[in-house]
């Protein structure tokens, strides 16, 4: 059977492709009336356009100063974090900053000693 339209669908003939056209030429009547809503206080009109001209405010660590000696193994350095916070020296969230970053530190030192302990042993067996 013969296609009953042997060129095709035109290009940018798509049901999609009328309907983003259509939203594209009313986009700015509908900012205009958000404004005008955000404007006369309509509350989350105000927080739509606020969402969408300010940058999302993150949340930023402060900076701290305690008793910390890193020489120290890794549960008395936690120890010293877990002090300082029950002091009210550090803020329980930064604590918890701290203590991660510790974590993740003690982790990567275990990995770096069993890289060269295997690099010992298979030099021993050669």
């Amino acid at each position: 059977m013969r296609s009953p339209n042997p060129n095709g669908r035109p290009r940018g003939q798509t049901k999609q492709s009328k309907l983003i056209q259509r939203m594209l030429e009313d986009a700015g009547d509908v900012v205009d009336a958000v404004i005008a809503r955000a404007k006369e206080g309509d509350s989350a009109s105000a927080g739509l356009v606020l969402s969408r001209i300010l940058p999302a405010l993150r949340s930023q660590s402060e900076k701290v100063s305690f008793d910390f000696d890193a020489s120290l193994p890794v549960s008395q350095q936690v120890e010293q974090v877990l002090q300082a916070i029950s002091e009210g020296v550090v803020a329980p969230d930064t604590g918890k900053l701290i203590i991660e970053a510790i974590q993740s530190l003690s982790s990567i030192r275990a990995v770096e000693q069993l890289e060269e302990r295997i690099i010992i042993l298979e030099a021993r067996q050669i």
